[in-house]
């Protein structure tokens, strides 16, 4: 039976392929998605993909991530930067929990380098586009499997 796995996407994300493409590029989240599902069902993984722009939704996600024991891929966006609930629903999860950011936020002006979803996550993937979405999904593969 497949291990499930939450890729959860936080606000703005919708926009991904139109939103400031100088800076995400022109990969839709639809794209991302189609992506991302196939590779985990090649890793024998079941995979839930979501995206919202509501951090009390987000927070409800994440809960039931944890009451399903499922791995979670998170793109927080916005919601990286002080969110309190959502990173105190994040500190449930039990399983591999992997932060994905499309651009290198350490690069970015300041309100956007600190990222309080860190303090919570197994890993961090930054910078590699929408590559990192498949790279965390093959980094929770490889830690369910050990």
């Amino acid at each position: 039976m497949p291990h499930p796995l939450f890729v959860l996407n936080g606000s703005n994300l919708n926009l991904l392929g139109r939103r400031e493409p100088h800076l995400y590029g022109a990969t839709t989240l639809a794209e991302i998605q189609q992506r991302t599902e196939r590779l985990a069902v090649e890793l024998d993984l079941a995979c839930d993909f979501r995206q919202t722009n509501h951090e009390g939704v987000m927070v409800d996600w994440l809960q039931e991530a944890f009451l399903k024991d499922a791995a979670v891929i998170i793109n927080p966006a916005g919601f990286s930067f002080g969110c309190v609930p959502v990173f105190d629903a994040l500190k449930l999860i039990q399983r591999p929990l992997i932060e994905v950011h499309i651009t290198n936020i350490h690069k970015r002006p300041e309100p956007h380098r600190h990222s309080l979803v860190s303090l919570a996550a197994t890993g961090v993937i930054c910078g590699l586009g929408p590559v990192g979405y498949l790279l965390a999904v093959r980094a929770v593969a490889d830690a369910l499997a050990t």
